[in-house]
């Protein structure tokens, strides 16, 4: 582990600590893992690239400096549950990450919606317990059609997560989006920009978003007038921060093991930026320095 990950695991635990999870209270003794120690814990599975949980509890026991900050590590039983039980902490650390950096007060919000993947198999299909929730999609960025979930990310240009959901495939786009930026109006501030692809194209979506006060900025479609020319530049931004998140390989199998998993990786990116901006380092999303 290096000095750059131990730094940042101790500032976040000391974050979490103060202002995410409550004191315990009630009868009974505090947990040997505090909450706080856990979310850190996931914080370093995303950032150390474990997949697995089983090979992930286990690699403390092979790396003194993990050992040392985290003394006792639950099973991958234990793991697993207090984790899931934990998710309302994971969004509000994301939520209170992004506000505390300089990027939430950006002018420009950057919008994309991405595939997350449940399974591959018509037997999955048919047996998953995803089953009411996830559908077919069809994924034009890797031309391919796939099962699960999709998420819906709105974030700063450096790549902080503002707001997300996970929905059906089946929904539209601009539909989804319409609703979260609806339910999270009081985030949005006049002349707000708003960066998407051409799948948020459409006049009832044009004018939703003008009303909440944003201002749409997409790539023009090949029937419409010119208006905004290509932006080639903004489908590769939008789909740099996807890739971040590293959403094929989640493992998640149930309805609160996927959204688990996903907002474990969306803590660990904004963790990372936020870190990033305390160091002042130029390159705000990159995960480099944290992975070995």
């Amino acid at each position: 582990m290096t000095k750059e990950l131990e730094t940042l695991l101790t500032e976040l635990y000391v974050l979490l600590d103060d202002h995410v999870v409550p004191p315990h209270t009630g009868r009974g003794r505090a947990p040997r893992l505090s909450d706080a120690e856990l979310l850190t814990l996931a914080v370093a599975q995303m950032l150390l690239d474990f997949d697995c949980e089983r090979r992930w509890i286990r690699h403390p026991h092979t790396d003194t400096p993990l050992r040392v900050l985290f003394p006792y590590i639950l099973g991958q039983s234990g793991y697993h549950k207090r984790l899931k039980a934990a998710r309302g902490s994971l969004c509000k650390t994301i939520r209170i990450l992004a506000e505390i950096s300089p990027s939430w007060h950006d002018d420009v919000w950057i919008t994309d919606a991405t595939p997350v993947p449940c399974g591959m198999s018509r037997e999955t299909v048919k047996r998953s317990d995803l089953a009411g929730h996830a559908g077919y999609g069809y994924c034009a960025s890797h031309t391919r059609y796939f099962w699960g979930l999709k998420l819906y990310l709105v974030c700063a240009g450096d790549g902080m997560p503002i707001m997300w959901p996970l929905a059906n495939p089946k929904i539209g786009e601009r539909d989804v989006v319409a609703a979260m930026l609806a339910r999270e109006h009081h985030l949005i501030r006049s002349g707000q920009v708003l960066l998407a692809d051409k799948g948020f194209s459409g006049r009832a979506f044009a004018a939703t978003t003008a009303a909440m006060g944003l201002r749409l900025l997409r790539p023009d479609r090949k029937d419409e007038t010119y208006r905004n020319g290509n932006l080639g530049w903004v489908r590769q931004w939008i789909e740099s921060v996807n890739d971040t998140l590293s959403l094929e390989e989640h493992g998640g199998r149930t309805t609160y093991g996927v959204f688990t998993r996903v907002a474990q990786r969306l803590l660990a990116m904004a963790a990372g930026i936020w870190h990033s901006w305390d160091l002042g380092n130029p390159a705000k999303r990159s995960l480099i320095a944290f992975d070995h």
